[in-house]
């Protein structure tokens, strides 16, 4: 199981789509954020799952959160996903896993695929909610009804 409710999460740097870098400490004092681990660009489900945080991402601005997605996708497929579906936040690409171990993000159907874990995190790097499920559907959901009642 992943890192649980009022747990701080663990500092981390990685590139994003762009190749740039991108350092968890980098939003900690000053928003909260949503922090969601998916198993791969260009699926349906997850093509789902990123496409309904872009849908709603202005209402998690509206609510000084920012949105970060992450899998161990390459930069450049990252660049052509964000692309091709005109993603507003940013995607970074945790090649080998580092990170999602870092988080304890659990693999999916006998650990043959990347495990899909939603987190939100306080300005304080403390994680409010964990929403694990192989299910796109109700991340963005989850983490939209945490923000609300923070």
């Amino acid at each position: 199981m992943g890192l649980k409710v009022g747990q701080l999460i663990p500092n981390f740097s990685l590139t994003d789509q762009n190749g740039i870098p991108f350092k968890s400490t980098d939003l900690l004092g000053s928003k909260s954020f949503v922090l969601f681990f998916y198993p791969k660009d260009n699926t349906p489900g997850c093509t789902a799952e990123v496409c309904s945080f872009r849908d709603n991402y202005e209402e998690f601005t509206d609510l000084g959160a920012e949105v970060v997605g992450i899998s161990s996708d390459s930069e450049a497929s990252h660049r052509r996903f964000s692309k091709k579906f005109n993603l507003p936040f940013i995607l970074l690409s945790d090649k080998g896993g580092k990170v999602r171990k870092m988080f304890k993000v659990e693999g999916s159907l006998f650990n043959l695929l990347p495990g899909r874990e939603t987190y939100v995190i306080n300005k304080d790097g403390r994680v409010e909610m964990v929403f694990n499920s192989a299910s796109s559907s109700r991340h963005m959901k989850k983490a939209l009804a945490t923000l609300k009642s923070m």
